[in-house]
Parts: structure tokens; C-alpha cells; sequence
């Protein structure tokens, strides 16, 4: 049984936003069988009973840029931890921390997360990422190997 959930989301008919789709086809060429890959248009709160049965889950997502910080193409790493409580939102659409939250709250199940955006420039409908996005996609996909490198599903001991 697989122990590491990959969660690629974003519409992949929205140009950069499909950009983690596009990853999880990366990846999926290359992974192993410890390795489960979900490609999804919204994280959903049926995902917090998917999400407790994995010791690591990894969130790919596209982010809009702000023009000051995200620049086209940036990826940011970031760790993420459920049981923080975080306050609902009148929507259907949740973030990796709220689906974290549920599942430490509805199944004491706490997986080491992260969230890895990159900066999208274009949003419009089509299906081919922008120039910037395209040219950051072997990084994103490294830099998510780099994350399942740190981790021994044989044991419960992550290196990083």
C-alpha cells in the first residue's frame, strides 16, 4: 500500500493553473509503488479521509502572482500541519491545511505535509502554460522527488 499521497489540483483547462497536472504525469512515469497520485480541480472535504491513511502528503498547486514576491515561475516550498484549527470559509474549496484539520479532528491522523505552489502569469482557458511556467515544470518535478528522496516508507523516519 502506497504511504506517500501526492495531491496535484488546478483546472487543467485554465492554462498555469493545470500546471501540477502536469507534474503528477511527470511523475507518475517515475514512481514507485510507495507512491499514490490524485489530480484534482479543488481540494474537498472528502479529501481528509484520503489524507489519514498516508504518513506524507505533498499539495502541488499553481499560485497567482503578486507582482512584489512571486515572479512567473517561482517555486516555494512550504511545510504545513493540520490540527491548527483553521477557521471555515463559506466555500467549497478548502486549503491543504483545512484538509489537514479535518483529518487530525475526524481521525487523529496528523501526515507529514507540504504545499509546493509555482507562480502562475496566465489563467485564461487553454491548455499550455505560459513561457515561465513551462520552464519552471522540471523544477517543480525535482524539487518534489526531492521530497520523496528525504522519505523511507519502510520505516516511520523522515530524513527531511
Amino acid at each position: 500500500m502506497p504511504t506517500v499521497l501526492i495531491v496535484a489540483y488546478g483546472n487543467p483547462m485554465r492554462c498555469d493553473d493545470g500546471v501540477a497536472w502536469r507534474a503528477a504525469d511527470a511523475l507518475e512515469k517515475k514512481s514507485s509503488s510507495d507512491v499514490e497520485i490524485l489530480r484534482l480541480h479543488q481540494l474537498t472535504p472528502e479529501l481528509a479521509d484520503t489524507v489519514r491513511q498516508f504518513r506524507r502528503v505533498i499539495f502541488v498547486d499553481a499560485a497567482s502572482c503578486d507582482g512584489s514576491r512571486n515572479k512567473p515561475g517561482m517555486i516555494q516550498v512550504e511545510a504545513v500541519h493540520g490540527g491548527t484549527s483553521e477557521p471555515a470559509c463559506f466555500s467549497h474549496i478548502l486549503s491543504p491545511r483545512k484538509v489537514l484539520d479535518l483529518a487530525s479532528q475526524l481521525y487523529d491522523a496528523s501526515p507529514k505535509a507540504f504545499v509546493i505552489t509555482v507562480a502562475g502569469q496566465e489563467f485564461d482557458h487553454g491548455d499550455c502554460l505560459s513561457a515561465p511556467v513551462a520552464s519552471a515544470l522540471p523544477e517543480l518535478v525535482a524539487r518534489i522527488e526531492r521530497l520523496l528522496e528525504g522519505y523511507n516508507p519502510r520505516t516511520t523516519k523522515d530524513t527531511k
